[in-house]
């Protein structure tokens, strides 16, 4: 399948999921500064969801620049991250008004594991199915440390069940702040 139609398709998912994510956050009770702060969860959990939506964006896009073709593999990695993607918004708003339940961190936490999982897979799907472009020789996104941001969410998984029941909510936003860094020195490496 070409690249472009599969961009765009992938586009317009995530462009959907992020509108009802905002939509999904509550107007404070009052017009008041403090009515604003009362939902700083919100605002956090919804921050860690944008990150990881624009992260996957970004990735994707300038992954999708140096290819032309995927195959069936690639498309079924893709549609797997899809649905999950799409339970972002669902897992974020349970996550923002349960900000203590062990529940509500474990599946926000399992939803942003899966999600890197399936898009590492998907990525080296791309690379397996474009065995002689040079421009993905170049990038070699096989490096050890886009393994970090998981490392986090474990031990945000550890201090969450040891007794600090938002191990996994703030690991989470580290994880993903970790995780754009490292994209970017990727393609400063690339392109320095």
């Amino acid at each position: 399948m070409e690249t472009n139609r599969f961009e765009t398709f992938f586009d317009a998912i995530i462009a959907i999921v992020i509108t009802v994510l905002v939509l999904k956050i509550p107007q404070p009770a009052s017009p008041t500064l403090n009515a604003v702060l009362d939902l700083h969860t919100m605002y956090i959990a919804y921050l860690i969801s944008f990150l990881i939506l624009y992260n996957l964006w970004y990735a994707n896009h300038n992954l999708f620049q140096l290819v032309e073709t995927i195959d069936n593999t690639t498309l079924w990695i893709y549609g797997m991250m899809t649905f999950v993607i799409s339970l972002i918004p669902y897992f974020t708003i349970w996550l923002a008004n349960n900000p203590n339940s062990v529940a509500a961190e474990t599946m926000f936490g399992l939803l942003f594991i899966v999600t890197h999982i399936l898009n590492t897979l998907a990525t080296k799907a791309v690379y397996r199915s474009n065995p002689y472009n040079k421009n993905l020789q170049e990038i070699n996104h096989d490096s050890y440390y886009m393994n970090l941001p998981l490392i986090l969410i474990i031990i945000g998984f550890i201090l969450t069940y040891s007794g600090y029941s938002k191990g996994i909510y703030y690991t989470c936003l580290t994880s993903i702040v970790l995780w754009i860094l490292i994209g970017r020195i990727i393609r400063r490496k690339k392109n320095g």
